[in-house]
């Protein structure tokens, strides 16, 4: 049995509160040097938490990128801990970016790390890679549904190299990424998500710089949460979405990083940060509502 309501449940709960947003928490070198801030644990723990103290008690979805945190080693990952533990108790979801692909008794141990019931790194969803074989992600899959918690499976990425792999056309005349897609949705209706609902547990992520979707994976519906990267420093805007992912909109959680956080250079103080980037999420919040007739209810 779970111990929390599952994550698809919570998250469209949180979309329908707090708006179809999530912001990515990245700290690169690049962006501490922006703010003023050192390349050191102090910098990366002034920049993360000022990010989760402006935006965690508004944001629906909180998405740090692990590999920030782990390359300050043990003390980035505490930073990390830290982050996880703070969003989620101002009331936002927090999927970790840690995009982990392997097998077997590995790929277990990444479940019980990022997934697992005690641990300090659980969140409430993980990004995971399928390509190893989607079956490699069963014990994803599995913790994830016993602790009530999510995954978002790597499907049509915003990079150019990801056509590489995911156009590709299987045996069966499809694509590659329409297979994962397809797999997702598997998943999800085995879990008693109805075809065109948006409330499974487990996503995909396509992002919005993608182009035509339909040429490569005609079938969106995966019966749960698409996460669409690639607005603002990417390329994409707001409005790229609607051209790119049609009829998919209702499950569209558009994710944006580099656009709101990138507010905070130049501001004087803590507080002038907090604040340029709640104003710089609530622009970010309206395109996306003008952009996919969202008004506060409806994804």
């Amino acid at each position: 049995m779970s111990i929390m309501e599952p994550f698809g449940h919570r998250l469209v709960t949180a979309i329908d509160h707090r708006g179809p947003l999530c912001v990515g928490i990245d700290p690169h070198p690049g962006l501490l040097q922006q703010w003023g801030l050192p390349s050191s644990v102090a910098g990366l723990e002034r920049f993360a938490m000022t990010a989760v103290e402006a935006l965690g008690p508004t944001v629906a979805v909180l998405k740090p990128q692990s590999a920030f945190f782990e390359s300050y080693g043990s003390a980035g990952i505490a930073v990390l801990e830290r982050v996880i533990t703070d969003a989620r108790a101002a009331g936002a979801l927090v999927l970790l970016d840690a995009k982990r692909g392997d097998i077997g008794s590995t790929m277990a141990a990444y479940a019980d790390a990022f997934l697992g019931e005690g641990s300090p790194l659980a969140a409430d969803a993980v990004t995971v890679s399928p390509y190893l074989g989607f079956g490699a992600l069963t014990p994803i899959l599995q913790r994830a549904r016993a602790t009530g918690r999510g995954a978002f499976v790597l499907a049509l990425t915003s990079n150019p190299e990801g056509a590489q792999v995911q156009h590709a056309v299987t045996d069966g005349g499809e694509t590659v990424a329409q297979s994962i897609l397809d797999a997702v949705r598997a998943e999800n209706v085995a879990d008693g998500a109805g075809p065109g609902g948006r409330s499974g547990s487990f996503g995909v992520v396509v992002g919005a710089t993608v182009g035509d979707v339909a040429a490569v994976a005609p079938r969106l519906d995966v019966a749960g949460p698409i996460l669409a990267p690639g607005i603002g420093a990417q390329g994409a805007s707001a409005a790229d979405l609607r051209a790119v992912l049609g009829a998919a909109l209702p499950h569209v959680l558009p994710t944006v990083s580099r656009q709101i956080l990138g507010a905070g250079a130049g501001a004087p103080d803590a507080e002038g940060r907090r604040s340029a980037l709640r104003t710089a999420f609530d622009a970010a919040l309206t395109g996306v509502h003008a952009a996919i007739g969202a008004d506060g209810g409806e994804v």
